[in-house]
């Protein structure tokens, strides 16, 4: 089971999901970061509406909490199109897949998230859908065997991943959009949570403004609109039992003082994962199932949720020999290193 922690970016589950429903822009428009991709969906959608055709298929990459699943409702919604959405690990089957295609209207949206999870023999039938708009599919087996090509409607695919390596080649080939999405910067993250507090109904206390306090949970969202949503909300809940709900930089920092997210957006399990290896291994390299084994965690938990973070701000490195702490990540922890890492070990 996975460790639950407000500063990860995967979701919480269904009723975290409904709650930042009601967040999420509908338009373009309405949306904030990732400039590069919106002008390239604002011509493409422009260019098709014209047409009256499908967009091309979308693939989405990056890590999880960016807006990949907001940006597939924003294309339906600007394409005027029903959206369907789907999983790769819910697609097990080919019937699975068939009927779910074969359900589609002319025009609709396919969601399919984690789509590099999608099983081989399934990910064969939908080659041809992407194509050509239709599905090659045999009834029975050995000399009974009969072919059968059912057409379906004209659509559009959009596939979200955080493993875009995972994908095969002619999976990837067959979009005609694919982009990567990146962290957003602290003035995008504002911006966002502006909106949301609005949205949420939240006030300032008298004669204060929330900006101060909304920088502070932007400057501690570790670039992820997820992150900082759920901090605003944990932040609302706070104000409402401590001051009226009302909200200032006070009621904003002893909120994210009782959730454990320090000045750099770091939570308890970060800091755990930095201090055994500043102390216990004395800064590394150490192994990760080493790591794992002294925190009792799970070695792939640490992988996907901890590292990457601690990786993009400098205070972790990976060597040939295993993690190592930079000498930032020490001096964050109050730690002092023997000796530095090796930046020849360094494996990227």
């Amino acid at each position: 089971m996975a460790t639950q922690r407000i500063v990860g970016a995967q979701s919480e589950g269904p009723v975290e999901e409904a709650v930042s429903l009601s967040l999420r822009p509908q338009r373009l428009a309405d949306y904030v970061g990732q400039p590069r991709l919106i002008e390239k969906l604002t011509i493409a959608l422009d260019a098709v509406r014209a047409r009256r055709e499908p967009m091309d298929h979308v693939l989405l990459h990056g890590p999880p909490g960016l807006g990949k699943t907001t940006l597939a409702t924003i294309i339906a919604h600007e394409m005027g199109a029903n959206l369907v959405t789907t999983s790769g690990p819910a697609l097990t089957r080919p019937t699975d897949l068939v009927g779910t295609l074969t359900r589609l209207g002319e025009g609709d949206v396919l969601f399919i998230d984690e789509i590099h999870r999608l099983p081989v023999i399934v990910e064969e039938y939908i080659y041809p859908a992407m194509e050509d708009y239709k599905i090659d599919f045999t009834l029975d087996q050995g000399m009974h065997a009969k072919a059968i090509t059912l057409p379906i409607k004209p659509f559009t695919l959009i596939g979200a991943t955080t493993r875009a390596g995972l994908l095969s080649g002619p999976m990837r080939s067959r979009f005609g959009i694919v982009h990567s999405l990146e962290f957003y910067d602290e003035t995008d993250l504002l911006k966002i949570l502006t909106r949301s507090a609005d949205l949420m109904g939240m006030t300032a206390r008298g004669g204060t403004s929330m900006t101060d306090g909304l920088q502070t949970m932007a400057r501690r969202s570790r670039g992820t609109p997820r992150i900082a949503n759920r901090l605003l909300r944990r932040v609302r809940d706070f104000a409402q039992v401590r001051s009226d709900g009302r909200v200032d930089p006070d009621v904003v920092e002893g909120a994210l003082q009782l959730e454990g997210v320090d000045k750099l957006g770091l939570d308890e399990l970060d800091r755990k994962y930095l201090r055994v290896i500043g102390t216990v291994y004395e800064g590394g390299p150490v192994g990760l199932e080493a790591i794992a084994a002294t925190l009792s965690e799970d070695a792939a938990t640490l992988e996907e949720l901890v590292e990457p973070f601690l990786l993009q701000i400098g205070f972790l490195a990976r060597t040939r020999r295993g993690r190592a702490l930079t000498a930032r990540g020490a001096q964050h922890i109050g730690v002092t290193l023997a000796q530095q890492p090796d930046e020849n070990l360094f494996n990227g």
